[in-house]
């Protein structure tokens, strides 16, 4: 019971990037627009979270820091669609590779500075460290599950709680799903397109920037490193989000499925079944193929993609 208990706490670690990666896109494909950019923005959150707590010890400002500078390659994204009428899928893989890119060269500067892989300090990692409350916290079994986690798990469960009744239960939330669906009837509604796709899509990218964080600064253990810090994390949270069919609150399971898959590898014992270490690496990229080919043959109305996302929308054409 206590390594099933322990291989969930595992899980619900590694899930919690995809997560906000999951979210982030939903909002941006809510909206009309589908980001393809996911991974270079978690690059750039992961980089600019990790320079902010490096340089100030100061979890707050490495929060704001990661959802910044991944606005900013949202909002870059979005001038050129959403204004400029790019194609959404190259520009979305343009922001990917100018993401990881930026984020490379900017790390090995630091690197350069530093005189070697740079590490945040020990108040710092202490202030993100796993929340011990008394009494809850102690609960067996299901007290460190729910109440012993570190700050972004609750952060990144808040969000996508706030999204799910954001997108359907307010009124801008409805405005937003009319967008995504028919534009042009949302425009001649009153509903100014525009400026809606741009604050989504900034606010999605920021989201996925705060992922990045999560995995320079919780799962490689707060040292920056050349390569391998979002691995792929990004391409996933693409897939999850046809997995969650664009719900937020599906979001959550979703993540925690791939989170398992990703921890398995520490939970099964080598005595009964020897299987390479590449295979368990391999596991989450599996289950997105297969996500993804499922959901390309059952098709429902009811958890369809957005009618015009991926589609610019031309309002002299309405």
């Amino acid at each position: 019971m206590e390594t099933f208990f322990n291989f969930l706490y595992a899980s619900i670690i590694a899930s919690t990037p995809l997560l906000f990666g999951t979210i982030g896109e939903i909002l941006s494909e809510k909206v009309g627009n589908m980001n393809l950019g996911v991974e270079g923005m978690m690059w750039l959150g992961a980089f600019a979270g990790f320079y902010a707590a490096y340089k100030t010890e100061s979890f707050l400002f490495s929060l704001l820091a990661s959802f910044g500078l991944a606005a900013i390659g949202a909002l870059i994204y979005a001038f050129l669609t959403v204004t400029l009428k790019a194609n959404q899928n190259v520009t979305g893989l343009t922001l990917t590779t100018f993401g990881i890119g930026l984020s490379l060269v900017f790390g090995k500067a630091m690197i350069a500075s530093a005189g070697g892989a740079p590490k945040t300090s020990d108040l710092f990692n202490a202030k993100i460290s796993a929340i011990h409350i008394p009494g809850l916290s102690d609960i067996p079994y299901i007290g460190k599950i729910l109440f012993g986690l570190n700050p972004y798990v609750y952060i990144g469960v808040a969000i996508a709680v706030v999204m799910y009744f954001y997108l359907r239960k307010t009124k801008i939330g409805l405005n937003l799903r009319a967008i995504g669906e028919n534009p042009a009837a949302a425009d001649a509604s009153g509903i100014n397109v525009n400026l809606m796709k741009y604050i989504n899509i900034i606010i999605g990218g920021g989201i996925c920037g705060i992922g990045g964080a999560y995995m320079s600064l919780i799962l490689v253990n707060g040292s920056w490193q050349d390569s391998g810090v979002v691995n792929g994390y990004g391409w996933i949270a693409v897939a999850l989000v046809i997995f969650s069919s664009w719900n937020p609150a599906k979001a959550i399971a979703g993540s925690l499925v791939f989170g398992m898959f990703s921890s398995l590898r520490y939970y099964v014992p080598s005595s009964i079944i020897v299987i390479p270490t590449a295979f368990y690496q391999m596991l989450p990229f599996l289950l997105t193929t297969i996500v993804l080919i499922v959901t390309s043959i059952r098709k429902s109305r009811e958890n369809a993609q957005p009618a015009s996302c991926g589609i610019n929308y031309y309002r002299e054409e309405r």
